[in-house]
Protein backbone atom coordinates (compact mmCIF):
# COMPACT_ATOMS: atom_id res chain seq x y z
CA UNK A 1 0.00 0.00 0.00
CA UNK A 2 2.91 2.47 0.73
CA UNK A 3 4.42 1.58 -2.36
CA UNK A 4 1.30 2.67 -4.48
CA UNK A 5 0.55 5.83 -1.97
CA UNK A 6 3.97 6.69 -3.16
CA UNK A 7 3.72 6.03 -6.98
CA UNK A 8 0.07 7.48 -6.86
CA UNK A 9 2.05 11.19 -5.00
CA UNK A 10 4.84 10.54 -8.04
CA UNK A 11 2.45 10.65 -10.57
CA UNK A 12 0.38 13.53 -9.02
CA UNK A 13 3.68 15.53 -8.66
CA UNK A 14 3.97 14.92 -12.69
CA UNK A 15 1.17 16.24 -13.98
CA UNK A 16 0.50 19.06 -11.44
CA UNK A 17 4.33 19.85 -13.05
CA UNK A 18 2.66 19.82 -16.39
CA UNK A 19 0.22 22.44 -15.39
CA UNK A 20 2.45 24.78 -13.76
CA UNK A 21 2.31 27.16 -16.52
CA UNK A 22 -1.13 28.59 -17.01
CA UNK A 23 -2.03 30.44 -20.32
CA UNK A 24 -2.29 34.50 -20.17
CA UNK A 25 -5.61 35.95 -20.00
CA UNK A 26 -6.83 36.92 -23.20
CA UNK A 27 -5.44 40.94 -22.01
CA UNK A 28 -2.01 39.68 -22.42
CA UNK A 29 -2.11 38.17 -25.63
CA UNK A 30 -0.99 40.17 -28.38
CA UNK A 31 -3.42 41.27 -31.19
CA UNK A 32 -4.05 39.76 -34.15
CA UNK A 33 -4.94 42.04 -37.33
CA UNK A 34 -6.30 40.43 -40.22
CA UNK A 35 -4.71 41.50 -43.18
CA UNK A 36 -6.77 41.76 -46.71
CA UNK A 37 -6.42 39.71 -49.19
CA UNK A 38 -5.73 41.31 -53.26
CA UNK A 39 -7.04 40.37 -55.89
CA UNK A 40 -4.62 37.54 -56.51
CA UNK A 41 -4.98 36.01 -53.16
CA UNK A 42 -1.51 38.17 -51.60
CA UNK A 43 -1.38 39.63 -48.65
CA UNK A 44 0.21 42.95 -47.99
CA UNK A 45 3.10 42.96 -46.06
CA UNK A 46 4.48 39.63 -47.82
CA UNK A 47 7.78 39.16 -47.79
CA UNK A 48 8.91 37.65 -50.85
CA UNK A 49 7.42 40.43 -53.52
CA UNK A 50 8.33 39.74 -57.89
CA UNK A 51 8.76 43.02 -59.61
CA UNK A 52 6.73 42.87 -62.67
CA UNK A 53 9.45 44.98 -65.07
CA UNK A 54 6.91 44.92 -68.24
CA UNK A 55 4.33 46.54 -65.71
CA UNK A 56 7.35 48.91 -64.00
CA UNK A 57 7.85 50.05 -67.90
CA UNK A 58 4.51 50.56 -68.71
CA UNK A 59 4.11 52.73 -65.08
CA UNK A 60 6.94 55.14 -66.63
CA UNK A 61 5.93 54.83 -70.11
CA UNK A 62 2.50 56.06 -69.16
CA UNK A 63 2.82 57.90 -65.84
CA UNK A 64 6.13 59.84 -66.72
CA UNK A 65 7.96 58.39 -64.15
CA UNK A 66 8.35 56.47 -61.56
CA UNK A 67 9.81 58.20 -58.97
CA UNK A 68 9.00 61.34 -56.71
CA UNK A 69 12.23 63.99 -55.53
CA UNK A 70 12.80 65.54 -51.68
CA UNK A 71 14.40 68.51 -50.30
CA UNK A 72 17.20 67.55 -47.81
CA UNK A 73 15.25 66.35 -44.75
CA UNK A 74 11.81 67.16 -46.00
CA UNK A 75 9.07 64.41 -46.64
CA UNK A 76 6.14 66.91 -48.00
CA UNK A 77 5.21 66.25 -51.86
CA UNK A 78 6.27 69.38 -53.79
CA UNK A 79 3.41 69.82 -56.83
CA UNK A 80 5.56 68.25 -59.64
CA UNK A 81 5.30 65.02 -57.21
CA UNK A 82 1.63 65.41 -56.83
CA UNK A 83 1.53 65.57 -60.68
CA UNK A 84 3.63 62.41 -60.97
CA UNK A 85 1.92 60.69 -58.58
CA UNK A 86 -1.43 61.70 -59.48
CA UNK A 87 -0.70 59.49 -62.86
CA UNK A 88 0.70 57.20 -60.85
CA UNK A 89 -3.08 56.77 -59.38
CA UNK A 90 -4.57 56.68 -62.71
CA UNK A 91 -2.40 54.24 -63.97
CA UNK A 92 -2.81 51.45 -60.78
CA UNK A 93 -6.71 52.68 -61.08
CA UNK A 94 -6.29 51.34 -64.76
CA UNK A 95 -4.62 48.16 -63.39
CA UNK A 96 -6.36 47.00 -60.33
CA UNK A 97 -4.64 44.19 -60.41
CA UNK A 98 -1.35 45.00 -59.09
CA UNK A 99 0.28 46.65 -56.52
CA UNK A 100 3.28 48.35 -55.42
CA UNK A 101 5.47 48.58 -53.34
CA UNK A 102 6.57 52.30 -51.98
CA UNK A 103 10.26 52.54 -51.15
CA UNK A 104 11.70 55.20 -49.77
CA UNK A 105 15.11 56.19 -49.86
CA UNK A 106 17.82 59.21 -48.13
CA UNK A 107 20.94 60.97 -49.12
CA UNK A 108 23.88 59.47 -47.39
CA UNK A 109 24.20 62.06 -44.36
CA UNK A 110 23.17 61.60 -41.36
CA UNK A 111 22.40 58.50 -39.32
CA UNK A 112 21.34 55.02 -40.10
CA UNK A 113 18.46 55.48 -38.34
CA UNK A 114 17.70 58.93 -38.57
CA UNK A 115 17.59 58.10 -42.68
CA UNK A 116 15.63 54.73 -42.31
CA UNK A 117 12.90 57.19 -40.37
CA UNK A 118 13.32 59.56 -43.45
CA UNK A 119 13.01 56.92 -45.59
CA UNK A 120 9.59 56.11 -44.39
CA UNK A 121 8.17 59.00 -44.18
CA UNK A 122 9.07 59.91 -47.36
CA UNK A 123 7.19 56.45 -48.86
CA UNK A 124 4.17 57.14 -46.42
CA UNK A 125 3.34 60.39 -47.66
CA UNK A 126 3.98 59.06 -51.26
CA UNK A 127 1.27 56.52 -50.29
CA UNK A 128 -0.99 58.60 -48.58
CA UNK A 129 -1.32 60.75 -52.03
CA UNK A 130 -1.80 57.85 -53.94
CA UNK A 131 -4.50 56.76 -51.43
CA UNK A 132 -6.11 60.56 -51.77
CA UNK A 133 -6.17 59.83 -54.90
CA UNK A 134 -8.68 56.21 -54.91
CA UNK A 135 -6.29 53.71 -55.29
CA UNK A 136 -6.64 50.97 -52.15
CA UNK A 137 -4.62 50.90 -49.10
CA UNK A 138 -4.26 47.38 -49.35
CA UNK A 139 -2.92 47.39 -52.94
CA UNK A 140 0.21 49.24 -51.42
CA UNK A 141 3.25 48.12 -49.26
CA UNK A 142 6.18 50.88 -47.80
CA UNK A 143 9.57 50.01 -47.28
CA UNK A 144 12.45 51.95 -46.19
CA UNK A 145 15.61 51.77 -47.66
CA UNK A 146 17.36 54.74 -45.95
CA UNK A 147 20.32 55.54 -47.55
CA UNK A 148 21.54 51.49 -48.37
CA UNK A 149 20.07 51.58 -51.67
CA UNK A 150 21.97 54.59 -53.29
CA UNK A 151 20.96 55.66 -57.28
CA UNK A 152 23.92 57.54 -57.27
CA UNK A 153 27.19 57.67 -55.93
CA UNK A 154 29.29 60.28 -54.83
CA UNK A 155 29.04 63.13 -51.91
CA UNK A 156 28.38 66.35 -53.68
CA UNK A 157 24.58 67.98 -53.93
CA UNK A 158 23.84 66.36 -57.38
CA UNK A 159 24.48 62.81 -55.93
CA UNK A 160 22.49 63.85 -53.24
CA UNK A 161 19.36 64.92 -54.90
CA UNK A 162 19.18 61.77 -56.93
CA UNK A 163 18.82 59.76 -54.07
CA UNK A 164 16.31 61.79 -51.73
CA UNK A 165 13.53 60.16 -53.36
CA UNK A 166 10.18 57.22 -53.31
CA UNK A 167 9.87 55.06 -55.77
CA UNK A 168 6.93 53.06 -56.90
CA UNK A 169 7.84 49.85 -57.43
CA UNK A 170 4.79 47.45 -59.27
CA UNK A 171 5.06 43.96 -57.42
CA UNK A 172 3.03 40.78 -57.36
Amino acid sequence: MRKSLTLGVALLALTLAGCGRKAPPAAELPPTTEVPADVNGAVAGDVELTELPAMQADLIAKAGSDTVYFGTDEYQLDPQSQATLAAQAKWMLANPRVRASIEGHADERGTREYNMALGEKRANATRDYLVSQGVPTARLLVTSWGKERPVATGSDESAWAQNRRAVTVVVR
